[in-house]
């Protein structure tokens, strides 16, 4: 097979302890999973079910890069988040089965550019601007489930130049991690490579150029990014 022009390179983050890449197939978020960061956004937190948005697989940032500030935004926000990493196909999943689908987990961040995010929501209008930019979605080492098991409590937090904006535990989330691989599976067929950021909590805001961004979960790890 020939193409018009190369291929471009396959988006993959790093897997903890070994040499192997988890190779990106999409990148799924949850909007509004943690109910204090929905009343922050102006929205009733309750128990309907939970709506997806996403962005390429080559909006994925290692541990440690820097990202560049955005065009087009004057507000540019941090949204710390648990990461699952899909390791096995599967549709109309349930929920009891769910867990079985998951090769591991990683702190990531849904960077966003919340002033075209706001401004796509009150016009009815798709988040892709706000969302689905480049470099959106930095993402620390996947750690394996076989060496962590499945988190359902601890502390996720995030500094901005070492001052914490985001503090939270990871069993506040409306929908846990069951129910919504559950839930998604039912919208797409899941697939490995699959990752989905599973919402985040009360104290997202504003960063600036050079700013750094630190933050964690509990057993699962660390995330830093410096903004240019």
């Amino acid at each position: 097979m020939s193409y018009v022009f190369p291929p471009a390179p396959t988006p993959s983050v790093e897997v903890l302890g070994t040499l192997e890449r988890f190779p990106v197939h999409r990148i799924y978020c949850v909007g509004r999973n943690y109910a204090a960061h929905a009343r922050e956004m102006g929205m009733d937190p309750n128990r309907d079910l939970p709506f997806f948005f996403t962005k390429p697989a080559d909006a994925v940032v290692p541990n440690g890069a820097s990202v560049p500030y955005p065009p087009k935004t004057a507000n540019f926000h941090h949204e710390i988040e648990l990461v699952v990493a899909i390791g096995k196909a599967g549709e109309n999943i349930p929920v009891e089965q769910a867990l079985d689908h998951i090769f591991g987990y990683a702190v990531g961040n849904d960077l966003t550019r919340r002033d075209l995010q706001l401004e796509a929501r009150e016009k009815g209008r798709p988040w892709d601007t706000g969302k689905a930019f480049d470099k959106s979605a930095p993402m620390s080492a996947i750690r394996r489930v076989s060496d962590i098991g499945h988190p359902e409590t601890g502390r996720i937090w995030i500094s901005v130049n070492d001052t914490i904006k985001q503090d939270a535990d990871i069993s506040h989330l409306i929908w846990n991690v069951a129910e919504t691989v559950s839930i998604l599976s039912g919208l797409f067929k899941l697939q490995p490579g699959d990752l989905i950021f599973t919402g985040t909590p009360a104290g997202v805001g504003p960063v600036q150029s050079g700013d750094v961004m630190t933050g964690g979960i509990d057993g699962v790890g660390e995330l830093s990014t410096r903004i240019l």
